[in-house]
């Protein structure tokens, strides 16, 4: 057994709290108002301090109760340790944006990152040009495992609901979906019908590279099937393929927007009845009071409602 659990066994935080208070009021009725107990228990309380330390702590004079040498200083000595130790229990560390060089690193889908990454960067740099941040591509099925093994500080993205207790979760946003078109490759009449949808070819972005998604199962309740030709990995090359090869690509209405409002493409709702996308934020637990991290979480949530707001406009 070690030096402190031996010193340490039997001694009760708040009885040193109430030997402070009494020394400080130099009254148990006092003491006990001040620490909301009844004054039984702080007579109590100066009893156990009185054998703890094998001294009279307060003594009854003619001008009321006074400290010994003894409690003097402890007073001395407990009152700057008390301080420290609840300032380590309860103080939260500051964390100043302008001043820090703290470097971050966020996993995002890369659809997520076309809409969220410029409006995070601008802020970040107004707010913070000394913090360094990473934005790294990560797969909604390995949010978890990402987190463990240290590749990012904070995830973005759709990820799978569940996931190990220790990985803390925070629901961002919900969007519903887009077609993205080229109206100099493809004669549509909006509103979209469903069968005008289906007559068309269809871009599709798999991270396992199938041919198939929620559109396809929502078709499928209708007893209709598209004709995906095209199965990407990324969203990025969407833009550029669309200005090629007249065909429909569908996706989340955020990143729709981004791109529409960069190349000029066409965006219009698709005639299904899809489930809305949900974002999340997910994060290591033992982060959660990092007050780092919680600011970085608050600038990604303001920059979603931008983001969002100016969505809704269009």
């Amino acid at each position: 057994m070690s030096i402190i659990e031996n010193d340490f066994r039997g001694v009760d935080l708040n009885l040193l709290v109430t030997l402070l208070v009494l020394l400080r009021e130099r009254s148990v009725t006092r003491a006990a108002g001040k620490l909301h107990i009844g004054q039984p228990a702080v007579s109590g309380a100066l009893s156990r301090l009185r054998e703890l330390f094998d001294d009279p702590i307060l003594v009854r004079t003619a001008q009321g109760m006074e400290p010994t040498v003894k409690a003097l200083q402890l007073e001395a000595d407990l009152l700057p340790a008390l301080r420290h130790i609840h300032a380590a229990l309860f103080d939260q560390e500051d964390f100043d944006p302008a001043t820090s060089e703290a470097t971050f690193t966020v996993g995002m889908a890369d659809w997520v990152e076309i809409w969220l990454g410029p409006s995070l960067i601008s802020r970040i740099h107004k707010l913070a040009p000394g913090v360094r941040l990473a934005i790294k591509s990560v797969d909604p099925f390995q949010g978890p495992s990402t987190l463990e093994h240290d590749g990012m500080d904070l995830g973005v993205s759709c990820f799978m609901d569940g996931g190990p207790a220790w990985m803390l979760r925070k629901h961002l946003c919900s969007m519903g979906f887009q077609s993205v078109y080229d109206a100099a490759l493809i004669n549509i009449t909006e509103p979209l019908t469903v069968e005008e949808y289906v007559s068309h070819p269809h871009l599709i972005v798999s991270y396992k590279g199938a041919f198939e998604g929620n559109v396809d199962k929502a078709l499928e309740e209708l007893k209709l099937k598209r004709n995906v030709q095209f199965a990407l990995a990324r969203f990025a090359a969407l833009p550029s393929i669309l200005k090629q090869v007249p065909a429909l690509a569908t996706m989340p209405k955020a990143v729709a927007s981004s791109i529409s409002l960069s190349t000029g493409l066409r965006s219009t709702p698709p005639p299904l009845n899809l489930a809305d996308v949900n974002i999340d934020m997910v994060w290591r637990a033992t982060r959660d009071k990092d007050p780092s991290l919680r600011w970085l979480m608050s600038v990604i949530e303001t920059c979603i409602k931008e983001v969002l707001a100016l969505c809704s406009d269009e």
